[in-house]
């Protein structure tokens, strides 16, 4: 099994309704949506916008507790910004690429330049300064 490895980000914990759903995403989808890690060696994104991939699971507290936060972010940043879910049980082939140990973890993808994995839990407030800051910048 291949393994990608990114730079890890590190922000402060500095602390409505969505009608743009965020997108379930399956291995095969990231592969031809986002980056075929089987072919490629270095990381281009195939998209066009911003993303942010959260890797989580149903029975996860935390995961549940950002799930509505993300969904308020994809309705704010819609056309600017994509938020895709990777359920880790259903897709472990790509948990696995990411080694991916604890969850909720997120993977922001910048258009240009490589992307940064980060676990943890955050408020809307993080969530917006990394989209801010160093997706949309």
């Amino acid at each position: 099994m291949t393994e990608v490895t990114f730079q890890t980000c590190h922000f402060a914990y500095i602390c409505q309704k969505s009608n743009m759903p965020t997108v379930k995403l399956t291995t095969r989808d990231f592969k031809d949506k986002i980056f075929d890690y089987e072919t490629e060696k270095d990381w281009k994104s195939k998209g066009s916008l911003p993303m942010i991939i959260d890797f989580y699971a149903d029975w996860c507290g935390p995961c549940r507790m950002v799930a509505p936060i993300l969904e308020e972010l994809s309705d704010e940043y819609e056309g600017r910004l994509l938020i895709y879910k990777v359920d880790t049980e259903a897709e472990a082939e790509l948990a696995g690429v990411f080694g991916i140990q604890s969850i909720p973890t997120f993977l922001f993808i910048p258009v240009e330049g490589d992307p940064m994995m980060q676990p943890g839990a955050f408020p809307k407030h993080v969530f917006k300064e990394i989209i801010e800051e160093q997706l949309l910048a």
